[in-house]
């Protein structure tokens, strides 16, 4: 009966000044790691996700200088680049494992990415015997939800911390918790973790 903490994509490209920055990025980043300093002994597994795109290419058509906003956007979290870091006020020392996706393709789930030992994050947390997990991160809309989703799919509870998430939009990140719910995710607040 193990629990987890899906940490998604907290990025300096996905907080403030970066080429995607989402307002409350770096709130995020800040609360989570205040979560942590609580709350990390609650968790048997805290995966973290990265963006981590090629720098050549167009990452199978992810990135586009006529970027979409949907399906294409501008470069980045580019492996190896500043914008691809954790965000500076998000302390990963209790992350045990992380993940890096988006590989030269598109790619908005932790599920699609790998651990630094090449395992999925479906695998780590099926050898954790992961039941349930809360979802933390950036963006609502895109990757928190995708990852809560096949979270979901991968058969473990997931209560999604509103309090420690940010989106691009409100209308998108509305949207996008009502499917989560929808699915079966549970709303929260860190409080009541």
């Amino acid at each position: 009966m193990s629990r987890a903490l899906l940490i998604v994509d907290v990025q300096n490209d996905f907080t403030e000044g970066g080429a995607l920055a989402v307002e409350g990025g770096d709130a995020v980043a800040e609360a989570v790691s205040a979560f942590l300093t609580v709350h990390a002994a609650d968790y048997d597994v805290i995966l973290a996700s990265r963006d981590w795109h090629d720098a050549d290419g167009d990452n199978g058509g992810h990135f586009s200088g006529s970027p979409d906003f949907v399906d294409t956007w501008p470069a980045h979290c580019v492996a190896g680049t500043a914008g691809a870091d954790y965000d500076p006020l998000l302390d990963t020392t209790a992350v045990t494992h992380h993940v890096r996706k988006g590989q030269g393709v598109p790619a908005y789930s932790l599920f699609e990415g790998i651990t630094d030992d090449g395992d999925t994050a479906g695998a780590v947390l099926s050898a954790a015997g992961v039941v349930s997990a809360d979802v933390v991160g950036i963006a609502t809309d895109h990757c928190v939800r995708a990852s809560a989703l096949d979270a979901i799919a991968h058969g473990v509870r997931v209560r999604v911390l509103t309090d420690l998430i940010a989106g691009v939009a409100a209308r998108s990140s509305e949207a996008a918790l009502a499917e989560l719910v929808h699915a079966g995710a549970v709303l929260a607040e860190s409080g009541d973790a």
